[in-house]
């Protein structure tokens, strides 16, 4: 399974902070203008030689598959090179996928530090901890550790506002369950995972205030099979619209064949449920990626973390199935721009947990703190966190 001992991270992410930089970052209770943090910076920065290519290299967790967090990602390479082609910047990227977290990654992310590579990508939390012993052994490396959360002098970390996506989805959800009821098939109870839910529950109350959403947990972040046979569970639940956090199709391609509706995860899905998918979450790395590379050529790239949603490009709302409405598509496409403004926040109060009790009062919002450090799950939400 992706991401091995995630939760006995709880704690540890519990205690993870947000130190927003750059222009891509937002600042406290998810505020649209970015917050510029001066971090430690790692040695003294020097320029790269024109006639030097910098070596940028990805470790990926899974296969490159169609669609998915590593075909994401893998996009993301991509951009990066086609973006430093056009400013006249050398660059060659390099990859290596289907890598099992533990001494596996340890070694390949060892591997490409030894040949040379100088910034290395390393995007799965459960990588943090290989990336953090590699990087204390090779300082003049760079490195990134995408949804990990520990720095070093050259480690700096990125992550998304998934939720964002989640809150819009849920919106688009309570607008065409014609039952009310939707499905979650979700990976680990981990802040990131329990964001999500509460975010696309909230989403379905905001239009439904009865909507209820059925939650399955997996303990695992790559299985196909149980993938699958949860969402069937799900649906034969009066569930008639499914959402997941997972990473494989299995879910989208079970709505699809049992003629229901879903809504795709980390890429667009159509390709596999032309008709079930009503919208797509997408996150979107290449400009991040671009700029961090960029950053090691001009001599300028510092530590720090990064946690950028809508309203910085990294994730979107897009890829519309044809279920969905004109009238509903435009109301998304016009809330996605007040998320995106800052002007609508999907944790704001009142907010009950599925136990009645009062998580935030009426005309208050969760701060960046409380959302990393999430344990509850909203009202709505039929289940319980292990």
């Amino acid at each position: 399974t992706m991401y091995k001992n995630l939760i006995a991270a709880l704690s540890a992410f519990a205690m993870f902070s947000a130190s927003i930089f750059s222009a891509q970052a937002e600042g406290p209770q998810a505020a649209p203008k970015a917050t510029v943090v001066k971090p430690e910076a790692s040695a003294s920065p020097t320029a790269r030689t024109n006639q030097t290519p910098l070596k940028v290299g990805f470790v990926y967790v899974t296969p490159r598959l169609p669609s998915g967090w590593v075909h994401q990602h893998e996009l993301g390479r991509l951009a990066l090179e086609e973006q430093l082609k056009k400013q006249g910047l050398k660059v060659q990227t390099q990859f290596t996928e289907n890598v099992a977290e533990g001494p596996d990654a340890e070694r390949v992310i060892r591997d490409m530090a030894r040949q040379g590579v100088g910034l290395i990508f390393t995007p799965s939390f459960g990588y943090m901890e290989p990336t953090m012993k590699v990087a204390a052994d090779f300082p003049n490396v760079k490195f990134e550790s995408i949804t990990g959360y520990k720095t070093a002098p050259n480690v700096a970390t990125a992550n998304a506002r998934y939720y964002e996506g989640r809150f819009l989805a849920g919106i688009a959800a309570g607008r065409l369950s014609k039952t009310g009821v939707a499905g979650y098939v979700a990976s680990f109870p981990i802040p990131e995972v329990v964001q999500g839910i509460n975010a696309f529950a909230l989403g379905m109350r905001y239009v439904n205030p009865n909507a209820q959403v059925k939650l399955i947990w997996l303990d695992t972040w790559f299985d196909p099979a149980r993938e699958r046979e949860a969402a069937m569970t799900l649906m034969n639940q009066k569930a008639d619209v499914l959402a997941f956090h997972t990473a494989s199709e299995a879910v989208m391609v079970a709505a699809q064949e049992r003629g229901k509706m879903a809504i795709a995860y980390h890429s667009d899905m159509r390709h596999v449920a032309p008709q079930a998918q009503l919208l797509a979450i997408t996150h979107q790395w290449g400009n991040y990626y671009s700029e961090r590379a960029k950053a090691v050529i001009e001599g300028t790239w510092q530590t720090g973390s990064v946690w950028g949603g809508v309203h910085e490009g990294m994730i979107k709302v897009d890829g519309f199935g044809p279920k969905v409405p004109k009238k509903v598509q435009a109301e998304i496409v016009r809330l996605q721009r007040a998320v995106g403004k800052g002007s609508l926040l999907p944790f704001t109060g009142p907010i009950l947990d599925n136990q009645d009790q009062v998580v935030l009062a009426r005309g208050q919002s969760l701060t960046d703190e409380q959302i990393l450090n999430m344990k509850f799950l909203v009202q709505g939400v039929q289940g319980s966190l292990p």
